[in-house]
């Protein structure tokens, strides 16, 4: 026998359940997606100023190290891949010879993040532009 208070239609019980799961998946998953999304562009605008700093450094103070080969390294560093990278460097103010002492370097890098689970199809239509730009002031070449 049933209690007094009990319903009597249990067409509806445990529906609940499936009720937040579904809301709890529709909501939760394009979190998850923007988070991974904004994590991948951050990771590239990290590395793109990293980049762009280590490269300005180099050239500044005159290193024997070649300006491509800090690009390779760092930009590994940061899981990007160093052939999409667009590295400029300019003088100011500008002379016949870059770097020269009492010159300011700027150093610009450019690179784009596909977004994640995007087919290549729509890759040019979804990539984010990413800039990292770093200037520094050459005192003194040493030779």
């Amino acid at each position: 026998m049933r209690p007094s208070n009990a319903w009597a239609d249990d067409r509806e019980r445990g529906s609940a359940t499936i009720e937040f799961l579904v809301a709890g998946v529709l909501l939760l998953v394009p979190i998850v997606y923007l988070v991974i999304a904004f994590g991948l562009v951050q990771n590239a605008s990290l590395g793109a100023e990293a980049t762009a700093r280590f490269v300005a450094r180099t050239l500044a103070t005159g290193s024997e190290v070649p300006p491509d080969a800090v690009r390779d390294m760092v930009a590994a560093g940061y899981g990007l891949d160093p052939e999409s990278l667009t590295v400029r460097a300019e003088c100011y103010p500008a002379t016949g010879e870059c770097p020269s002492a009492g010159s300011t370097i700027v150093v610009t890098v450019e690179t784009t993040v596909g977004l994640p689970l995007m087919p290549d199809v729509f890759d040019s239509h979804t990539a984010v532009p990413v800039t990292g730009t770093a200037t520094y002031r050459v005192e003194r070449l040493s030779s």
